[in-house]
């Protein structure tokens, strides 16, 4: 309950638009590869935004 007015950190965030990216990828993946290496790489620049935060 009262997980309803706690603020997401930024790390929290970044994981939920990584995972997001990552579905996409992977249903672009059968339809358009391009298409699916792009999200990929969108991700990959958010899984490194994580780590630099991560280690801080």
């Amino acid at each position: 309950m009262f997980k309803l007015f706690k603020k997401k950190t930024e790390i929290e965030r970044l994981q939920e638009k990584y995972k997001k990216l990552m579905q996409e990828s992977h249903k672009l993946s059968t339809i358009n590869r391009s298409k699916s290496d792009g999200k990929f790489a969108e991700a990959d620049a958010i899984a490194k935004q994580i780590e630099v935060l991560q280690t801080k």
